[in-house]
């Protein structure tokens, strides 16, 4: 489909969105930025340690969730905080359970990145 038709500049418009809701989570939220540093420390121990194909799509996965599931906590907060200004029990429970799944998505990222580097880190230092 050539950009210049209707459906075309639809998707680019759609895509400009959808970035530009990429920048704002990067510039506005604190642990968002800490997942990206995480994330390209972790690219660079998988390209010193050179592992396999596997690995990586394990890596890619959790990393993914752990980046998603922090974009979708933030936008949930953000309407948490629009839709009720006042400190309101179950908005606070609502952002406390969408933190929540970023928790249980940022262990697992972690346990799997153990499994996947421990024996490495072990090997290289000789144990």
């Amino acid at each position: 489909m050539p950009l210049d038709s209707k459906e075309g500049k639809k998707k680019l418009i759609g895509f400009s969105f959808a970035f530009n809701g990429i920048k704002e989570i990067i510039k506005s939220e604190r642990n968002f930025r800490i997942h990206l540093i995480t994330t390209f420390i972790i690219v660079l121990m998988g390209l010193f340690f050179n592992i396999q194909p596997y690995e990586w799509i394990s890596i890619c996965l959790v990393v993914s969730l752990v980046l998603i599931l922090e974009m979708i906590n933030s936008a949930i907060e953000r309407i948490m905080d629009f839709l009720s200004p006042d400190r309101h029990t179950i908005v606070g429970q609502i952002k406390d359970i969408t933190a929540g799944s970023v928790l249980v998505a940022a262990i697992t990222s972690a346990v799997i990145g153990a499994i996947i580097f421990l024996p490495k880190i072990m090997n290289l230092l000789g144990f």
